[in-house]
């Protein structure tokens, strides 16, 4: 069965979903842990994705417009003493690069149905200024710690106990495949996605085209399309190495990407390439743009994070500080 295509089968009536639907889900918890609700945790498609990652709640941000609104954020940092040279470098070029390192390297065990995908990621930028209790407010500063099962069933997250004193894990139950919670996907069903993919970058925009998991919106450019269905995929909690590659290369094939010429600093304190694609204006009338920067390990290439950009200060993403495949809740690795 092609999920991808059923799911879009069973929702063809809804409407595109904006941005402040579409990041991925991990942020969500955050905000929703902040807010004091119990909300489950979101594998959600934006705006101009299939794993649209830009500005959300649902995912590695806020929406933009609250990002932009509240005046919060961080000015990008260049990381101490960088190794790496980046000046002149196409994005193009470093993405086919990063394609042929991550296509060599060896998949580790594809989960179990029953087994978890633990993540922990610090957010950025952290609002000093929320309002919130003292005690909670050091609750929330450090990096968030979830649960998913790989089948999608159930996630869990250390959240503030009812007094705000303490994080305690909280697991709920879920139904993401099959289109059983509207957009969402488990790992189980991007998994299979990303492990079909061709070799080829022109060949996997073909692929992504011929599936369009998320519904053209009208009046947008192909190119803006296909980068809504790779960032989806970039994030994706279990990645084979050659489905990986593809996304990069298929990447390396749209325009408008750059990379920053030095590494910089994410909000997990490593060091990492930020290559930046997709840039647009948060609001209308307004001169900024922002933009997504996708960060990679510079030995590896994997994806170790993403965030937002306006003007010269960051106002949204996370960075990941650790992740495993374990066998329940709770469990680290």
């Amino acid at each position: 069965m092609d999920e991808m295509t059923e799911v879009r089968g069973l929702r063809a009536e809804a409407p595109v979903p904006d941005r402040a639907r579409l990041a991925p889900g991990r942020a969500r918890l955050l905000e929703a842990a902040r807010d004091g609700e119990r909300r489950r945790a979101q594998w959600r498609r934006r705006e101009f994705v299939i794993v649209a990652v830009v500005a959300a709640v649902t995912a590695v941000a806020v929406t933009a417009a609250l990002l932009v609104g509240g005046g919060s954020g961080r000015k990008v940092q260049p990381a101490a003493t960088p190794t790496v040279s980046l000046k002149g470098v196409s994005a193009a070029d470093l993405l086919r690069r990063a394609a042929d390192v991550v296509a060599a390297e060896p998949d580790g065990p594809v989960p179990t149905a029953e087994q978890w995908i633990y993540t922990k990621q610090a957010q950025e930028p952290y609002d000093e200024q929320a309002q919130h209790a003292e005690g909670l407010r050091k609750l929330l500063a450090g990096p968030q710690e979830s649960w998913i099962r790989y089948d999608g069933t159930a996630m869990a997250m250390m959240e503030p106990d009812h007094k705000g004193e303490k994080l305690t894990l909280t697991t709920r139950a879920m139904h993401l495949e099959n289109g059983g919670e509207g957009d969402d996907r488990s790992a189980r069903e991007m998994y299979r996605v990303l492990v079909a993919l061709p070799a080829g970058g022109e060949q996997t925009l073909e692929a992504l085209r011929e599936k369009n998991a998320i519904a053209d919106p009208k009046g947008v450019a192909q190119a803006e399309n296909d980068y809504t269905e790779i960032s989806v995929l970039l994030d994706a909690d279990v990645m084979p190495s050659k489905g990986l590659a593809s996304l990069y290369r298929a990447l390396a094939a749209l325009p408008g990407g750059s990379v920053t010429d030095h590494l910089v600093e994410t909000a997990s304190g490593r060091r990492a390439i930020a290559v930046e694609y997709h840039t647009r204006a948060p609001s209308p009338g307004t001169e900024e743009r922002l933009r997504d920067q996708w960060l990679l390990d510079p030995q590896t290439y994997r994806v170790v994070g993403m965030r937002l950009v306006l003007g010269d200060k960051v106002v949204g993403g996370s960075s990941l500080v650790a992740t495993a495949v374990v066998d329940r809740a709770g469990e680290r690795g």
